[in-house]
């Protein structure tokens, strides 16, 4: 048995949350590189010579101001290289974040420690309105465990700042005080919250895109779910839809089922009365699949094409045989008790290698398998009719499932019987139809 190699995969809301992540780290970058130059820019616009009795003071904090801002210019251009480089890990985002709460925090330290001020003062300083901006950043990662983290180090941190020394307040302090509240320290709040607005702006959009494509991804789903199997539109969940395509070689048990008699009792019947029957039918072969793990391949009028894959196949698809059996044989106790025909069916059950793969569009996709063993099942089940049995099965099913002896015994041994594209015959045993009537 020859089968594709296989990739790992993951689902499409992990992949698609995983994607959408990546393209916020890239985001977010930019926009800290953008930040980092609108402060350096609004800093060296807005701030003018200061008076001479605070010029010392003020000179090293600015200095340290545009260090701080200048690495974070760094810190952003290396967090996008390693994005769109494809180095950038999902756990690095917890680092980055720190390192963005910090250069608000320690921006707020330095002022504090610079000016002598008492941490009461904090939410004076210019940096502490970073934050509005240090948590938009956050809320672009899509991670509530992300945000969380980053809340509770800001908070924390400036709480530590505001609560770590008693109030009091000299004239010195005061009259640097006044400086903080002057125009050009408004400005660069100012400036702060624009470009807070901006990047939650940038937040709203990009929520806006991902619930987008998650509508998109739902509702090419729910087309997946109409023209496809149950079983293979989950597996496409977690599969590319190219894979799908180019098929590939597998073992499977393939069975066909089919009502007997079915045409002549639906000749001049009412079309309601014929599809009610139709509907019940179906329901009780697909939950007869669904329950063994199998797939419905297909619907044809009154016949089912089944299919099996997997560990344990060939017993999964025995079981199921058995089980439709049994069901069709309660269905028709109960019709019989409402005076209306019994039910019979022919199933027919092989195992061999086939040929399964999708094919269309996504707009149309259909799921099939080919090959000899495709093509011997329905034969097993056309055969039903000849040999007066309810389910016929290849020895090749018999001999996967390791039935014990005892229960080989239950089963009819056939003669051997050559099938059309064969030069062999098919070793081939059966189960006898119930006593009831058919159709």
């Amino acid at each position: 048995m020859r089968v594709l190699p296989k990739r790992r995969r993951i689902a499409p809301d992990a992949a698609l949350l995983r994607e959408a992540e990546l393209r916020a780290e890239k985001v977010v970058s930019i926009l800290r590189m953008f930040v980092a130059l609108g402060l350096m820019v609004v800093f060296f616009l807005a701030v003018g010579e200061p008076p001479e009795e605070i010029a010392d003071f003020l000179r090293k904090q600015w200095i340290f101001a545009v260090l701080s801002m200048f690495s974070y210019l760094l810190l952003g251009a290396l967090t996008l290289w390693l994005a769109r480089s494809g180095r950038f890990r999902r756990w690095m985002v917890w680092p980055v974040v720190t390192l963005d709460c910090l250069f608000m925090l320690v921006n707020a330290w330095v002022g504090l420690e610079n000016v002598s001020m008492p941490g009461a003062l904090t939410f004076l300083l210019p940096p502490t309105w970073l934050v509005p901006l240090v948590l938009a950043f956050a809320v672009l990662r899509f991670n509530p465990y992300l945000q969380a983290y980053c809340v509770a180090l800001v908070v924390g941190g400036l709480g530590y700042l505001s609560f770590v020394t008693e109030v009091t307040i000299t004239p010195d302090i005061a009259s640097r005080v006044q400086h903080l509240v002057a125009v050009p320290p408004n400005i660069v709040r100012l400036a702060m919250i624009l470009l807070a607005g901006v990047v939650l702006v940038v937040a709203a959009a990009a929520l806006r895109g991902l619930l987008h494509r998650a509508l998109i991804e739902t509702e090419k789903r729910l087309l997946l779910t109409r023209y496809l199997p149950a079983r293979l539109a989950e597996r496409m969940q977690t599969e590319d839809l190219d894979d799908l395509r180019q098929g590939k070689r597998q073992d499977m048990a393939v069975m066909f089922i089919d009502i007997r008699g079915f045409t002549s009792w639906a000749e001049g019947r009412d079309p309601a009365e014929v599809g009610a029957f139709v509907t019940e039918y179906r329901i009780r072969v697909q939950r007869a699949a669904r329950q063994t793990h199998g797939m419905v391949d297909k619907f044809i009028g009154d016949g089912a094409m089944l299919v099996f894959d997997g560990a344990e196949a060939p017993k999964r698809a025995l079981q199921c045989a058995m089980q439709l059996s049994a069901e069709m044989q309660e269905w028709s106790m109960l019709r019989h008790a409402e005076g209306r025909p019994d039910v019979h069916v022919g199933i027919g059950l092989h195992w061999g290698e086939v040929f399964s793969g999708v094919v269309g569009d996504e707009d149309r996709l259909e799921y099939t398998a080919l090959g000899d063993t495709v093509n011997t099942a329905s034969r097993l089940e056309q055969m039903t009719k000849t040999n007066d049995m309810e389910i016929i099965v290849s020895a090749a099913v018999l001999e996967a499932t390791n039935l014990p002896m005892s229960e080989r015994e239950e089963w009819v041994t056939l003669d051997p019987e050559p099938l059309r594209g064969r030069s062999q015959p098919l070793a081939l045993f059966g189960r006898p139809r119930g006593a009831l009537a058919q159709v």
